[in-house]
């Protein structure tokens, strides 16, 4: 016999797609091992776009990147810095942290940058956005959810904002 169905939490946070950033990747170099033990890695953000409902744009080419830490257990722990730009020519500044990690051999796949379906792994990011005043100034004034998807060479994040 299943639980009987709890009703939602009042506080449960409720989300609003905001956009998808798509981000084509450098090759890897890698600090193996790195002098906190484990493996770490740069990863430059070569270009990209991103869109939605409410803003469009591109990643800004070389602005920045992503070093992550692979720990010991696999995990790899997401620390990525880079800037985008709005249509209208706003720079924005994205800061990101989250983890990826799978069962199985997908993270194996994914380093030989084969194909591996999302359901096969975690990937989840948490954004903070640095925007000067105006039209987008709605980045810098909520928290955002990431769910990432990892694509051969390339990365692409849907955010969500929390109301």
């Amino acid at each position: 016999m299943a639980p009987p169905e709890l009703p939602p939490h009042p506080f449960a946070p409720k989300f609003e797609f905001a956009f998808t950033v798509s981000i084509d990747l450098t090759p890897a170099v890698w600090l193996t091992p790195s002098s906190m033990g484990t493996t770490r890695a740069a990863v430059w953000a070569a270009q990209g776009t991103f869109e939605g409902p409410r803003i469009r744009g591109r990643v800004i080419p070389m602005s920045g990147g992503d070093f992550p830490l692979v720990r010991p257990n696999g995990v790899i722990d997401f620390d990525a810095r880079y800037m985008l730009e709005a249509d209208d020519g706003t720079p924005i500044y994205l800061q990101s942290r989250g983890y990826r990690w799978a069962e199985g051999d997908a993270m194996e796949r994914m380093a030989r940058n084969e194909d591996v379906q999302p359901e096969d792994y975690y990937m989840r990011v948490s954004p903070k956005f640095d925007v000067p005043e105006g039209p987008h100034e709605w980045l810098g004034k909520h928290i955002f959810v990431g769910v990432a998807e990892k694509i051969p060479k390339a990365n692409r994040i849907h955010y969500f904002m929390m109301l």
